[in-house]
C-alpha cells in the first residue's frame, strides 16, 4: 500500500493540522478541481472556498472544508496552505445551516450598509462546510 501514497500536509495560521500518508486528493483550485496522486508533476496553484476531498493510506474517505490558500507538490509530497480549514466530521451543521441562512438575507438585501463582497465569501464558505460535512464518497 505505501506503493502508491505520498504526503500530505494541510497547515493553517493556527496549526498543522494535517500531516499523512494518502492514496489521492481533490482540492478546489482557483482554475477549477485539482486532483493529485502519487508522482503528480511540481505545481504551485491558488486555492479557492471549497471542499478538499481525499482518501487516506487505509482506504477511508475524508471531507475538508477550506477557505481559500495555496497548493504546492514536489517529490511525492503535497502541502496546503490554507486560510482557515476544518474536518468534515468536526463540523457543527446546524452552525453552517445558520451562517447559509443569514449570508442569503444579507445578498438580498442591496444597501450600502452590507458589504456584498464579504456576503459572498461567508455563504461560499458556509456551502462548503455542509457540503464538507456530508458523508465522504
Amino acid at each position: 500500500m505505501a506503493e502508491s501514497t505520498f504526503m500530505l500536509e494541510i497547515v493553517t495560521p493556527e496549526e498543522i493540522l494535517l500531516k499523512d500518508e494518502i492514496q489521492f486528493m481533490v482540492a478546489p483550485g482557483a482554475e477549477g478541481e485539482l486532483g493529485i496522486m502519487k508522482n503528480h508533476a511540481p505545481l504551485v496553484a491558488a486555492l479557492n472556498i471549497g471542499v478538499l476531498r481525499y482518501k487516506n493510506a487505509n482506504g477511508v474517505s475524508k471531507n475538508m472544508a477550506i477557505s481559500g490558500g495555496f497548493i504546492e507538490v514536489i517529490d511525492n509530497s503535497t502541502r496546503v496552505l490554507a486560510e482557515t480549514a476544518e474536518p468534515g466530521e468536526h463540523i457543527d451543521v446546524l452552525r453552517a445551516k445558520a451562517a447559509l441562512e443569514r449570508a442569503e438575507k444579507r445578498l438580498a438585501v442591496r444597501t450600502e450598509e452590507i458589504n456584498h463582497t464579504r456576503a459572498k465569501m461567508a455563504l461560499q464558505r458556509a456551502i462548503a462546510r455542509i457540503k464538507a460535512a456530508e458523508k465522504p464518497m
